[in-house]
Order: structure tokens, then sequence, then C-alpha cells
């Protein structure tokens, strides 16, 4: 991460971001550009919403933990409304769960959701790869390459979190070769919703060797203006990562809601 980065970080959360590490200031940036496009200061309800965020994307909050306001509001040092407001936008992106007259949790994705997310996503990145094939520039290309470059360094280096990233970049770099801004609006809607699956589906060597090997080709597509391959590529990837979360489910490795799993943090001073 550049400094540039790191410090646009530093605006959006209310913890040091020296206590933070670069992954997570991944994540609160992701979660920025998502949940607070429209909000062009950090205000408090932003910060909530991207640290919150991030900490759910980052696993330090698990699936079915409760998130209650009074201990939000202890930590961030202000009163409970800017926190049901901050945990609403996340409920809007699908990380937060605030049923009726129960408390707020981390959402929990259940296998039937992960399929009808990961085909409507492998069908709008197909048409993706296809576009980019055929509307790419050349400074499309050189920014491809790049990432390229960052996903095999980082899988070399078997970095887990440094490749999640590359990926994310490297698909969002994707949907803007496409000059489609339709599905670019639609996969962004899904990105908060998809990133702790990614995270679990890429920890499998094997899924990183296959992935790895996909961006390749893809890459390659994409140079020769091949949309139909791209298209197949893409798809195909897609597929690949859900039957590896569909076998990681049947084995029980998604663990299953725990609603009384509460915590205490210390409470910190949000910028003003």
């Amino acid at each position: 991460m550049t400094k540039t980065t790191f410090e646009r970080a530093d605006s959006w959360i209310a913890t040091p971001p020296s206590s933070q590490s670069e992954s997570f200031l991944s994540a609160v940036m992701v979660v920025r550009r998502i949940v607070a496009e429209h909000h062009d200061r950090p205000s408090l309800v932003s910060r909530v919403a991207c640290e919150v965020g991030a900490e759910i994307i980052e696993n330090i909050r698990h699936s079915g933990e409760d998130l209650s306001s009074v201990e939000l509001a202890e930590r961030y040092e202000t009163s409970r409304t800017p926190i049901r407001e901050a945990l609403l936008l996340l409920e809007k992106e699908g990380l937060v769960r605030i049923p009726q007259r129960r408390r707020p949790h981390v959402a929990v994705l259940d296998i039937a959701e992960v399929r009808e997310i990961y085909r409507v996503r492998a069908v709008l990145f197909g048409a993706v790869a296809s576009d980019a094939a055929t509307q790419r520039t050349p400074e499309d290309l050189a920014a491809l390459r790049d990432l390229l470059g960052r996903l095999s360094a980082a899988h070399d280096a078997h970095d887990l979190s440094a490749y999640l990233w590359a990926n994310v970049e490297f698909y969002n770099r994707l949907t803007v070769a496409a000059h489609n801004a339709t599905a670019k609006r639609i996969l962004d809607s899904l990105l908060l919703r998809t990133l702790r699956l990614r995270r679990l589906s890429l920890s499998q060597p094997t899924r990183r060797e296959k992935s790895m090997a996909h961006h390749v080709q893809l890459m390659t597509a994409i140079e020769e203006q091949d949309a139909p391959l791209a298209d197949v590529l893409i798809r195909s990837n897609h597929l690949h990562a859900l039957a590896v979360l569909e076998q990681i489910y049947a084995e029980g490795g998604i663990p299953s809601p725990t609603r009384s799993r509460r915590r205490r943090r210390p409470a910190v001073t949000a910028a003003p």
C-alpha cells in the first residue's frame, strides 16, 4: 500500500492506522468506495461504517457475532444514533443483519445465497470480460498487466492477503476497461458480500493455483481481443471458486451463527 493510500485510509477510520495491518486498511478503502461513495468528507457515521465493515471483512468480527449499539457507542464515544446509521449502511451492502426487535449481528451467508451471488457474478463478469477484450485501451492493458504482476508476486510469496487485494483491484480495473457502467454498479453492489467468501476460497492453495492460471489466460485473451474466450475463462474461474466454497460448507468449514458471542472493546476517540 502506498503512503497516499495509507493516509487516505487514515482519514476514514477512528483508530490510529499504525495499529492496523495493510490488509485491514485495504478493506477500509474498499468499504469506503462502496458504502461511503456519496460522502465527500469523512463523518462519524462513515468512519464507523468503514471500520466495522473492515473488521467484518478481515474476520475480526465473525459471522453471527452481535453488534451492540451500546458497546459501539462507548467505543466511539458517541450516541447510539450514528452507530445505528452506520450499521444501516452496512446492512444495505449485506455485511450486517438487523432483525426486528433483535440485536444487529454480522451477516451469515447460507450456501443458497452464496450460489446465487457467484452465479450472478459469473454471468456479469463474463459480459465484462467480453467487453473488456474489445473495448480496452492501451492504458487499460498497462494497468491490467501491472495488476497481474502483483497477483503473480503475491501468489509466489504465498501471501493470501496481498493476493486477495490484488485480485479485487484486477477485477475492478477490468470493469473499468469494459466501459460498462451498468455492470460495474451491479458488481460493486455485490462486492462486499463476496470478500469474506473470496478470502475463504483463496485460502485453499489449490484454489490460488487455479485462480492464477485463469488470470494469466484471461490476460492473454484480452490482449488478443478474444471476447468469447475471455467470457468462458472468467465464468469458469467463478464456478471453480463456487465449487470450492460448496465443499467447505459441506465439510462444516463455515461457522454457524453464534448470537451469544459478544466482546467489549476499548473506547477510542473519533476524529472530529
